[in-house]
């Protein structure tokens, strides 16, 4: 089994409860552009009850979790990161829930796991569901999802596709026209693997890195002028030999 696997008509949740979830979240994803739309959330979801379902995790957290983990994002964007998605949305996912009845103690576990799917400062995932939460979030940033997704954010805050010249990217702020999918690689994607929570999460981080890799090394030679396209290349792009 796979995260590509998952049945859309299995619902933890019951078919009636997410689909209102799914609606309330909507909203919340106005403005926030294809790289944190309610694609990603879908994605989320679907990796987080994979690993959920090996590791014997509570699905409906996980589900509810999932859905919601994003719906402070827009406020984030908006700041220019000066407000946490994460905490804000486990604030606004707290009202969601109590008017959908949901009871106090699993409206606790849901928005630990809202709060603490970034993981930065003191807001470390507790639960075994947050670490999932927090992995699933992780892997839609890595791999052939997350160079996509890169160069999206990019294309969002008008930046270039590639810095051709010399420039330190390290140097390079965020939300910058010079803010490239490399620089992203290279300050946070890069380092993704080696801060995943579960075992299937580290699994499918190590994989998906080492296409990124290949990706971005590849991206920096063809950019830099170092090597001509050649015929041979261009067949095993195309899985011809």
């Amino acid at each position: 089994m796979s995260p590509g696997s998952f049945k859309e008509d299995d619902y933890p949740l019951g078919v009636d409860l997410t689909e209102k979830l799914r609606q309330v979240a909507d909203p919340y994803h106005d403005d926030t552009g294809g790289c944190h739309g309610p694609d990603h959330t879908e994605r989320v979801h679907k990796t987080a009850l994979y690993i959920g379902r090996l590791m014997g995790a509570r699905l409906d957290v996980l589900s509810a979790a999932a859905l919601l983990h994003d719906i402070g994002r827009k406020y984030e964007t908006r700041e220019q990161g000066k407000i946490c998605h994460a905490e804000k949305g486990a604030e606004l996912a707290r009202e969601i829930l109590a008017k959908l009845d949901f009871v106090p103690s699993l409206i606790d576990e849901i928005s630990h796991c809202i709060e603490a799917h970034r993981y930065r400062g003191d807001k470390i995932p507790r639960t075994l569901e947050a670490k999932i939460l927090y992995d699933a979030d992780k892997l839609d940033s890595i791999g052939a999802v997350g160079i996509g997704r890169a160069f999206l954010f990019a294309g969002q805050t008008g930046a270039r596709l590639h810095n051709d010249s010399d420039i330190d990217i390290l140097a390079c702020k965020p939300y910058s026209k010079e803010d490239t999918a490399y620089r992203e690689f290279k300050f946070k994607m890069s380092k993704i693997k080696d801060r995943m929570l579960t075992p299937e999460g580290k699994r499918l981080a190590e994989e998906r890195h080492g296409f990124m890799e290949v990706f971005f090394e590849r991206l920096e030679r063809e950019v830099k002028g170092a090597e001509r396209v050649t015929k041979d290349s261009l067949k095993m792009v195309s899985g011809k030999r």
